[in-house]
């Protein structure tokens, strides 16, 4: 049996979503791990005046492909971008490129999605069901395909407390849904019915399907705000200082390097393996919760750990942050600890002649956690048999290179390169700034201090001294006080 660099060797592989995060992320360690893989075609559509060619040439000189520059600097050859737009018909493909990955392509991996959670309904239907649907429909007439690999985060089943590996009916009849949401039905219903006869003319076990969510922990390199590093952020930066989480949620994170390895396993095991795999399609949950949980309140604690020793230039507080799974406590603290201060803040801009924009982040910052609410305060019990599989097949070689052993996950060390990961590259602060960044967190917190200290004086002027009553109550308070302290270091004596 090869080993994965080996079943790549000579192939030619078609990846959709390579600019993405995950996409970036495959095609990098693809062509560092896999040196002998023949070409990777990307789909790339033009945009914002920039040709194909020109967004994988400015792709590639980021600082998730250094290491790959530094092993083979000729790897930029054996990217083919080809211009493509997953929501036109045909994938905007020309009958030139048609003809091209219908001869060569041996291997598609079909990455392309949107990620956003509160996505509109028509959107999120156009770019990962329709757009996998035409991604099919290419995929037939591909005429030395081997694997067609499709990722999709493992939450697209989150109606259900245990999510099986298995493809589950739709829960609704896409010909309705289509008709609803107001699509070209001819056309929808050309590709679908194209793609259902095809499927049922071919062999099924020449597909498979990974399911994984992602994070990082590939040296903490992230590139955008999706899912909880923009809350990471803000709260390293003082501006969220309450979330409605559950404590004892399982934090489902996945670093994208596991999954990546994963996904490459999951293709070669599928293509090297074509007699002797199941025939079923191979779902695989690339999840950590049953395996190395990881729980929303450990997030917390090690996030603002991670800021208070390392901050973020310029916050705008203290890191700290309130996990609650009560609406009303958690409207309170919105109140007190984001509307007020932030509107005290643009007043204070106002006042300065600059632009208030405090109260604008904080609006912006609410609708996040609206959307993360669902995910921060439950938990789901993933089955991972086929994950376990895949890894049993391989050799020990192919463990370390692609490892998704999640089991072996420090999830300290993993949330401090997260953390600091959005610092280096999402706000491109420099580590030099370190020392200036915690003279500034503690001018904070000395103005913290101060600030409290004239709130204690200014309620003692106005209540505790012009009333006899509140009095009274101080002192029994400062007398229960003082003697428990009494009682603590006479039973600290007496041992």
């Amino acid at each position: 049996m090869v080993n994965i660099p080996e079943y790549y060797a000579g192939k030619n592989v078609l990846i959709s979503g390579a600019t993405g995060f995950m996409g970036k992320v495959l095609l990098e360690k693809l062509l560092r791990s896999c040196p002998e893989v023949k070409a990777v075609y990307v789909l790339v559509r033009s945009k914002a005046g920039q040709s194909p060619q020109a967004r994988v040439a400015e792709m590639v000189n980021c600082k998730l492909f250094e290491r790959l520059q530094a092993e083979q600097p000729d790897f930029a050859e054996k990217i083919v971008a080809v211009n493509s737009d997953l929501t036109l018909l045909e994938l905007d493909l020309s009958k030139e490129d048609q003809g091209i990955l219908a001869e060569n392509v041996n291997i598609v991996f079909h990455c392309a999605a949107t990620v956003r959670f509160n996505e509109p309904l028509k959107d999120a239907m156009q770019l990962n069901v329709l757009a996998t649907q035409k991604m099919l429909a290419l995929a037939h007439k591909i005429k030395h395909l081997e694997v067609f690999i499709h990722v999709s985060t493992a939450y697209a089943h989150c109606d259900r407390d245990l999510i099986e590996e298995v493809v589950y009916p739709p829960p609704v009849n896409y010909r309705k849904l289509i008709d609803t949401l107001d699509f070209c039905p001819v056309l929808i219903y050309a590709y679908v019915e194209a793609c259902l006869e095809a499927k049922q003319r071919s062999d099924c076990s020449d597909y498979s399907k990974a399911t994984a969510t992602k994070h990082l922990n590939c040296s903490g390199w992230i590139d955008n705000f999706n899912g909880p590093s923009g809350i990471f952020i803000a709260a390293g930066k003082g501006i969220l200082r309450t979330m409605r989480a559950s404590n004892d949620a399982v934090a489902d994170l996945v670093p994208v390097d596991v999954v990546i390895n994963a996904t490459l396993a999951a293709a070669w095991f599928s293509g090297s393996q074509r007699v002797n795999r199941p025939k079923s399609l191979l779902v695989y949950n690339c999840t950590t919760g049953g395996i190395n949980p990881f729980h929303w309140g450990e997030v917390e604690y090690h996030v603002i750990s991670t800021f208070k020793r390392n901050p973020l230039d310029q916050a705008f507080r203290r890191p700290n942050v309130n996990l609650t799974s009560n609406h009303l406590i958690n409207q309170y603290w919105i109140t007190v600890s984001h509307k007020a201060p932030a509107f005290l803040y643009d007043l204070y801009l106002r006042l300065i002649g600059r632009e208030p924009r405090m109260m604008k982040t904080i609006t912006r910052l609410h609708r996040a956690m609206m959307v993360l609410e669902y995910f921060t305060s439950n938990s789901w019990v993933w089955n991972t048999d086929n994950v376990a599989m895949l890894l049993s097949h391989m050799s020990p070689e192919d463990k370390k290179v692609f490892n998704f052993d999640v089991r072996q996950l420090h999830w300290a060390e993993y949330m401090e390169n997260y953390c600091m990961g959005t610092k280096k590259y999402v706000l491109n602060e420099e580590l030099s700034g370190l020392p200036a960044a915690r003279k500034h967190l503690n001018k904070l917190r000395n103005i913290r201090y101060t600030f409290n200290t004239i709130l204690v004086v200014l309620i003692w002027r106005v209540f505790i001294a012009r009333s006899q009553m509140a009095r009274n109550i101080w002192y029994f308070v400062v007398s229960l006080c003082f003697k428990f302290l009494s009682y603590f270091r006479a039973s600290s004596t007496m041992r």
